[in-house]
């Protein structure tokens, strides 16, 4: 069965539920019961050795644990001599039967289910008298590894995720992000290293601190594994949504990583991984989520800790915490001394450009410009995301730039990138295929600048579209067609995205037109000035300010100046207006021709009404 095909299996169960459960609640009772059906069939082929080898260790006064681990042959096991298919055969004490099932789990699978309040939904699928034909539900599905994969598994629960949220009017976005989205966002943190990797014995680590159901580093692991069948990742995460929490452990638990290393609670606010750095990391954190609920402690690690916390180079506005999981992750990254860390994460265009000079968000891009981390932004295109259409930008961050790197920033628009989806999935009618993929992870890997060439037909169809790198020549246009280039790919020196942002002060004056002075302190015998004629100038870096005001602003004011105690260094990536490409309006004579015939077919039916 493919994840779809599972999925509606599983879904089906709502049928059971409908009326005794509100659609909002169908995934209290559903994933925790796919999460326990996919454990009981991972431990169903040692069930009885482990049963055997408990008897044993018991009677000779062991701690039967680390036993119990090997014989199950993975990183849990289960002293219960139930299982799900035992469990229906005695129908009237089944409620009983699965709480002590539950319960003969290790504690890692425990807190599992304890997250999904598991025992709350047994008593009330007992008092509905469901719980037996749910249980039988499950307990007919093969969920085994051998049968659904660990990715098919994830795109399962994904899903169901997508399913309940849209059942219930939520939002799915804050639970994964789209396969496709994750493939292009590990090839692009791992295409530099691609020799490294391949290297026998090597270990690596990868974090996401919003890990959700796992998505993103169980692709991650994957890749790898392509790349070198003996290298092993280090999985580390963290998760506040408790159901994605749970999923992601048992997902974890079921490969045989630590579950030790994915963290329950908010990133932000309580760090999981304290002191610890990573190798790689991936996010998609929420877009516009506030941060009100933990403002009190950002800020006091902000106040107190300064640099040697994970908020020092400043904090956004309250509306919008997504710069404050950069930040975090950039306090997490390996040092370069020891080897340097690589991550992607995506954000929205906020933080490319809100706040002006000296906000916090400013101070954060002028942080990660001014220290050489920006390998490169990439525009993704819009409608690529569940639960909203708004442009998305990914951000790769490293302090191990390679050479050809250093000093630059790498802007790519990928927005025409996409292919339309057969279904839309809530906000989600755009997907990236795997040419789109592979294009873009050129892009970034070559590190040049290269435009996009779209040929037109004679009349003006589409035929082709293809990458001109830097030096190039275009296609060749059809007889009577034409050819469009657009800019795709621009590298940027650091300081272009920089600017002083200068206040500019006229005297004040008084019913006469004369100057008023100051009288006393250091402005005695000064121009005063006129708060009502202040304006501000942002003079970008690599500009002269003297040049730029003689040039710029007393040409049209004589009796300016600047008040350079106001001056402050800020820094924004206009990212449209580097791909900005100008359309010539259309000629008037074509203009008025359209209007004419629009008039007239107006004219026609009013005449017509009128007969």
């Amino acid at each position: 069965m493919n994840h779809q095909a599972l999925s509606a299996f599983i879904w089906s169960v709502a049928d059971l539920l409908r009326g005794d459960y509100k659609p909002a609640d169908y995934g209290s009772v559903i994933l925790p019961f796919t999460v326990l059906r996919r454990l009981d069939c991972v431990l169903e082929p040692t069930k009885t050795a482990v049963l055997a080898e408990l008897e044993l260790r018991e009677k000779s006064g062991l701690n039967p644990e680390p036993f119990l681990r090997r014989k199950a042959e993975t990183n849990f096991f289960n002293t219960s001599p139930m299982d799900l298919q035992k469990l229906l055969g005695d129908p009237d004490n089944i409620a009983a039967n699965l709480t002590s099932y539950v319960q003969g789990f290790s504690e890692e699978v425990r807190d599992i289910f304890e997250r999904f309040e598991f025992h709350n939904q047994i008593d009330k699928l007992a008092r509905a008298k469901l719980l037996f034909l749910v249980t039988e539900k499950f307990a007919g599905i093969d969920l085994h590894p051998d049968k659904v994969p660990n990715s098919q598994m994830g795109l399962v629960f994904e899903e169901l995720i997508r399913k309940f949220a849209e059942a219930s009017n939520e939002t799915a976005g804050d639970h994964f992000t789209p396969r496709e989205v994750i493939n292009l966002m590990v090839n692009l943190i791992f295409v530099e290293d691609d020799a490294a990797l391949s290297k026998p014995g090597v270990v690596r680590t990868i974090y996401d601190p919003t890990a959700g159901t796992g998505g993103m580093l169980s692709v991650a692991e994957e890749r790898l594994a392509e790349l070198n069948p003996g290298a092993r990742l280090t999985i580390s995460g963290q998760e506040l949504n408790p159901e994605s929490y749970a999923i992601c452990k048992a997902d974890m638990l079921i490969k045989g990583q630590s579950v030790s290393n994915i963290a329950f609670g908010n990133t932000l606010s309580e760090d999981g991984h304290p002191g610890k750095t990573f190798d790689y990391m991936l996010a998609n954190p929420p877009f516009g989520v506030e941060w009100k609920k933990v403002e009190k402690e950002v800020r006091r690690e902000h106040e107190q800790q300064g640099f040697n916390g994970r908020f020092g180079p400043g904090l956004p506005r309250v509306s919008d915490g997504s710069m404050l999981f950069l930040l975090h992750m950039l306090a997490k990254m390996r040092p370069a001394t020891e080897g340097g860390c690589r991550f992607g994460i995506v954000l929205n265009g906020s933080p490319l450009f809100t706040g002006g000079a000296g906000s916090g968000e400013s101070e954060i891009r002028r942080y990660v410009l001014e220290n050489d981390l920006v390998e490169a932004i990439i525009a993704l295109p819009t409608d690529m995301f569940f639960n909203t259409g708004i442009a998305t930008y990914l951000w790769i961050v490293s302090n191990r730039k390679p050479a050809g790197r250093k000093g630059l920033v790498q802007l790519i628009d990928g927005s025409s990138f996409w292919r339309k989806m057969r279904k839309s999935l809530g906000s989600k009618r755009k997907e990236l295929g795997g040419e789109h993929i592979r294009q873009i992870t050129e892009l970034f890997g070559r590190a040049e600048a290269a435009d996009i060439a779209t040929v037109l037909d004679a009349e003006g169809k589409e035929v082709a579209r293809e990458i001109v790198w830097a030096g190039e020549k275009a296609p060749e246009a059809p007889q009577g067609g034409k050819v469009k280039l657009a800019p795709l790919s621009r590298i940027f020196p650091n300081s272009t995205f920089g600017y002083r942002a200068i206040t500019v002060e006229r005297p004040l004056r008084d019913a006469a037109g004369k100057i008023i002075l100051g009288e006393r302190g250091k402005n005695k015998g000064k121009p005063q000035a006129d708060s009502a004629l202040r304006d501000t100038e942002n003079v970008p870096l690599a500009e002269d300010v003297d040049a730029y005001f003689k040039r710029e602003v007393l040409p049209h004011a004589p009796d300016a100046w600047i008040d350079e105690s106001k001056t402050k260094v800020g820094y924004e990536v206009p990212f449209n207006r580097q791909f900005y490409v100008f359309k010539p309006p259309r000629p008037l004579a074509e203009i008025d021709a359209d209007l004419k015939q629009v008039t007239d077919r107006i004219k026609t039916m009013i005449e017509g009404l009128a007969a």
